[in-house]
């Protein structure tokens, strides 16, 4: 498929005037959503995260159990939308959250720089999505982004996006922190979207940079740019540096404000995290909780 073909239809691209004035507006309305109920919202979308080189079999089993006692613990709350582990602990997570409906996620593609062959990748995904993933979220190769290999790259997504299935729920990460500028984070978007993402997400939380408003502003506008071309809804995930309930909120302001409020749930918003999930039960509890 001809993709950069398909950029040249997008010509108005967000500079860095128009993301400003979208993130200040988002930061000025923010306050509005510091409420219980917005983080009770902002907790239901949550993809509760363990990608550390630490991990291990208990450590994971340990981490789904806390989540399927969740509900009797924390009446009132929903739960997370899913955990997010590396694909050789999704039979693990399985085992553990049984039929109690916890969505399971796998990082794949060669996580997190996607610099390995597309064979690879290839097995890896379909490895994830065989062993129990419901939802995958993989990487695009950020040196063709940058080095301007549109082609390459989106083809690399779109055969990922084969591997994973229809019925599995697909996330790609643009890696925004690298990319930088608006013009790029904004075309990496849209080549998410046409080689079949079903999210766009910020970043794999494992390089300086990773979610900012801006990055979240020009990826929410190329989303709403490619709705407003195809009718088809794609979600945004923002991971990375999200800690506070603050932080949280303001991605969930600059969702409802630059999307809608049809965008402001789990089907179309998450939020990749692991200290938020605590900070945010907190606020919603009005008393210290380390749970996880």
């Amino acid at each position: 498929m001809d993709y950069t073909g398909l950029l040249s239809r997008y010509a108005a691209v967000p500079d860095t005037d128009r993301i400003a004035d979208a993130v200040a507006d988002a930061r000025a309305s923010a306050p509005e959503n510091y409420t219980t109920d917005v983080y009770k919202a902002c907790y239901g979308c949550i993809d509760l995260t363990s990608l550390n080189v630490t991990d291990s079999e208990a450590h994971i089993r340990q981490f789904a159990g806390k989540t399927v006692a969740f509900n009797d613990r924390f009446p009132g709350i929903p739960n997370v939308a899913s955990i997010c582990v590396f694909p050789n602990f999704v039979e693990t997570v399985g085992l553990t959250v049984g039929d109690s409906g916890i969505k399971i996620t796998s990082v794949s593609g060669g996580f997190p720089a996607s610099q390995t062959f597309l064979e690879v990748k290839m097995l890896e995904t379909a490895m994830a999505v065989e062993s129990g993933a419901d939802e995958v979220d993989i990487v695009i190769n950020v040196g063709q982004m940058l080095a301007g290999q549109y082609d390459e790259l989106a083809s690399d997504v779109e055969i990922l996006r084969r591997e994973a299935g229809e019925e599995t729920v697909f996330k790609v990460i643009i890696e925004s922190g690298a990319l930088q500028t608006p013009e790029l984070i904004y075309k990496a978007s849209l080549l998410a979207m046409f080689a079949g993402a079903d999210f766009v997400k910020t970043s794999t939380g494992k390089i300086p940079v990773a979610a900012t408003p801006e990055a979240a502003a020009a990826i929410c506008i190329a989303i709403r740019d490619y709705f407003e071309s195809t009718g088809r809804m794609v979600g945004f995930k923002a991971a990375g540096g999200v800690k506070t309930p603050q932080d949280a909120a303001l991605y969930y302001t600059i969702v409802g404000r630059l999307l809608g409020p049809e965008w402001q749930t789990p089907q179309y918003f998450r939020i990749g995290a692991s200290s938020a999930a605590n900070n945010l039960l907190s606020a919603i509890t009005g008393a210290e909780v380390n749970y996880y």
